[in-house]
């Protein structure tokens, strides 16, 4: 099973219609508005920690 990025629900690979690629990796969603929240800043939830703790955001 793949994680959604966006929301964190699992998604089946076998299964899932939505899918984006980013960096050489491909990211399942399990709804059209999650893969666009990703598209638009794949960066906001690919650097959110995955294991539940909380983000930080950088200004540069």
């Amino acid at each position: 099973m793949a994680i959604d990025p966006v929301c964190g629900m699992e998604v089946d690979e076998k299964t899932a219609t939505i899918t984006s690629e980013y960096d050489g990796k491909t990211y399942y969603f399990c709804a059209p508005g999650c893969k666009t929240a990703f598209d638009k800043e794949p960066e906001k939830y690919l650097k959110g920690d995955a294991s539940g703790g909380h983000q930080h955001s950088h200004q540069h």
